[in-house]
C-alpha cells in the first residue's frame, strides 16, 4: 500500500490555526513525528511511511488542507511526476496517436495540465524523484516497450516538435503586446493566417491590441497563433472556454480541418462533452483525487457517432 498525503500550500495556514494536524495525530502523540514543522519551514510536513493514513489531521484541519490517499503499490511503478513532498502526483500520462486527435477529459486539479506541459517538452518529468530529477536517458528507459518511450526519444532529439495552447488565455496580454493581424502574420509558419482570419471571424478585431481583446477573442487569437506553426503536434488547453455553442463547434471544426486533416497529430484537453465527442478519435478518461493524484485511462476503439 503506498499513501499520498497531499498539503494545500494556499489553503494551509499555521498561523491562524492551532497546528490540530500535528496535535492530534496519534502517531505524534506515541513520540514519533508523523507530521511536523521542520526548523526553517513555514508549513506542516506529513512523513508518508510514517503515517498511516487515519485521516484524523484531514478532519481536523480548520482550513480542510490536507487529502490522505491509499493507493496500490504497483502504481508506483507508473509514477511519472510530483510537484515536491506531499504535493500531486502524476501517475501515466496520455498517450499521443500520430494523425489522430486525442481527447482529455475530467476534473479540475487532477493534472490534465500537467500532462500537456510534459507532451509538450515544457515540462520535464521527475519520475517522482523529487531531490535528484532524472535526466532524459533515464526518463525515456522508464517508458521501455511504449508508444511514449518512442514519442519522447523523438520530442528530445527534436524529430518532431510540438506547441501548446495555454489554458488562461486573460493572461496573455500581460506578456505580449501588439496588433491582433501583425502578431498573427509573425508567427504564420504555414501560410494559413489569411485564412484563419476569416474562418474565425478575426477581422474586426485584426487591428485591434491584444490589451483590447475579450476573453473570448483573446481564446480564437491564440487558436490561430497555435495553428499557424508549423509542428507535429498540436496541443489545446481547453480551446472553448469564454466562446458560445456556435463558436465552440466552429472552433472544434477548425482543428480538425487544419490539424488532423493536414497529416499532423492533435490532443485537446475538454470539459465540453459535446465539442469532445465531436473532436476525438480516442479519449483518455482522467480520475483521482483533484490536487492528490491522477490517473488516465484510455477508452478503446472510441469512434464518433456523430462521424460513423
Amino acid at each position: 500500500m503506498v499513501r499520498i498525503a497531499t498539503i494545500d500550500v494556499e489553503l494551509c495556514k499555521p498561523k491562524k490555526c492551532n497546528l490540530e494536524c500535528i496535535r492530534f495525530c496519534p502517531i505524534n502523540r506515541t513520540g514519533t513525528k508523523a507530521i511536523e514543522i521542520r526548523e526553517g519551514s513555514k508549513k506542516p510536513i506529513i512523513y508518508e511511511e510514517i503515517c498511516i493514513g487515519c485521516g484524523i489531521c484531514v478532519k481536523k484541519c480548520p482550513f480542510k488542507a490536507i487529502t490522505i490517499v491509499n493507493l496500490p503499490e504497483e502504481l508506483e511503478t507508473d509514477l511519472v511526476h510530483r510537484y515536491g513532498i506531499n504535493a500531486f502526483k502524476l501517475y501515466r500520462l496520455p498517450i499521443p496517436k500520430e494523425g489522430m486527435i486525442t481527447g482529455i477529459i475530467g476534473k479540475n486539479a487532477t493534472g490534465k495540465t500537467t500532462a500537456l506541459k510534459i507532451l509538450s517538452g515544457k515540462l520535464k518529468p521527475n519520475l517522482g524523484c523529487i531531490e535528484k530529477p532524472p535526466e532524459w536517458d533515464e526518463i525515456i528507459r522508464a517508458f521501455k516497450g511504449t508508444e511514449l518511450q518512442r514519442y519522447f526519444k523523438k520530442l528530445v532529439d527534436g524529430r518532431i516538435q510540438a506547441i501548446l495552447k495555454i489554458q488562461y488565455v486573460d493572461v496573455v496580454p500581460k506578456y505580449l503586446k501588439g496588433e491582433v493581424g501583425k502578431l498573427l502574420t509573425r508567427v504564420d509558419e504555414r501560410n494559413i493566417v489569411q485564412d484563419l482570419k476569416i474562418e474565425l471571424g478575426l477581422e474586426k478585431i485584426w487591428s485591434r491590441e491584444l490589451k483590447a481583446l475579450s476573453g473570448g477573442e483573446l481564446q480564437k487569437f491564440l487558436i490561430a497563433a497555435t495553428l499557424s506553426k508549423d509542428v507535429d503536434v498540436y496541443m489545446f488547453d481547453e480551446p472553448c472556454s469564454y466562446l458560445d455553442v456556435y463558436e465552440r463547434m466552429r472552433i472544434a471544426k477548425i482543428i480538425r480541418r487544419y490539424a488532423v486533416q493536414k497529416g499532423k497529430t492533435a490532443i485537446v484537453v475538454e470539459h465540453d462533452i459535446a465539442v469532445l465527442d465531436y473532436l476525438s478519435d480516442l479519449v483518455h478518461v482522467i480520475y483521482g483525487v483533484p490536487g492528490a493524484y491522477t490517473l488516465p485511462r484510455k477508452t478503446s476503439n472510441y469512434r464518433l457517432a456523430s462521424r460513423a
